[in-house]
């Protein structure tokens, strides 16, 4: 297709939707294809987080140089925005398979919240635009049509999405971080000091909290949760309810 259709698109907008870029070049058939270059980066990003991420090793990876990943990738800000929508992955079909807008919403927070933990290196993507990738898109898409029978514009919706998609990124994040390698342990020594100053520090009820072993928990609870997201879809009915008044 004609390059100039594509001028002024965010890196990797095209590729992710699969409209190549105008061949020009000369010489052997490629080896690779787009799809195998971001596998290969998906492997990396899984073994080393996002910091660890770099050309060369894509390269190393697949066995060619790193300038030879410049024939598919123009640049690895490119290669990024097709990480990240590779990371994401689909939506599940679960969230379309509920009866009403408030299990879809359930279903679609706990899902993203998997799929960050699967994958924790895409909470450290930065996010620079809406969703404009195929599976982003596929995200948003799927929430609009569970929320579809709630009765809100479409203004409200966007921002129940945001909302949610907040959450689940901030709970997928501390869930990553309590399950890091030695962060109970630190924790459990820490309050063995903090404890005998709290009281007279002028700390009391922080320090009867604490005496709660579910305070260092190396697993983020489920009923935490839910407890958070139920408290948001509350919020959410009410504002149903609230809407549909003004009419």
């Amino acid at each position: 297709m004609d390059d100039k259709r594509h001028t002024g698109l965010p890196p990797g907008i095209a590729l992710a939707w699969g409209v190549m870029p105008s061949a020009g070049r000369r010489g052997p058939k490629p080896a690779f294809s787009v799809e195998r270059i971001v596998e290969a980066a998906v492997e990396v990003a899984d073994a080393e987080g996002f910091a660890g991420l770099s050309m060369p090793k894509i390269a190393e990876r697949l066995g060619v140089t790193g300038n030879a990943l410049y024939r598919y990738i123009r640049s690895k800000e490119e290669l990024v925005v097709l990480l990240a929508d590779a990371g994401w992955g689909p939506p599940p079909e679960s969230v379309r398979q509920a009866g009403n807008w408030r299990d879809a919403a359930t279903e679609w927070t706990r899902a993203m919240i998997a799929r960050a933990l699967a994958h924790p290196w895409v909470l450290d993507v930065p996010v620079h635009t809406a969703p404009v990738t195929p599976h982003l898109v596929g995200w948003l898409e799927c929430f609009l049509e569970g929320m579809a029978d709630a009765g809100l514009g479409e203004q409200d919706t966007l921002g129940c999405a945001l909302l949610l998609d907040g959450y689940a990124r901030s709970v997928a994040n501390l869930a990553h971080s309590l399950n890091q390698s030695g962060r109970a342990k630190a924790t459990s020594a820490a309050l063995e000091f903090l404890l005998p100053l709290l009281g007279d520090r002028g700390y009391p009820r922080t320090a009867a909290l604490m005496t709660n072993m579910a305070y260092i928990e190396d697993d983020l609870p489920q009923g935490d949760v839910e407890f958070g997201l139920n408290r948001i879809l509350d919020g959410i009915e009410t504002l149903i309810g609230e809407r549909g008044t003004e009419h």
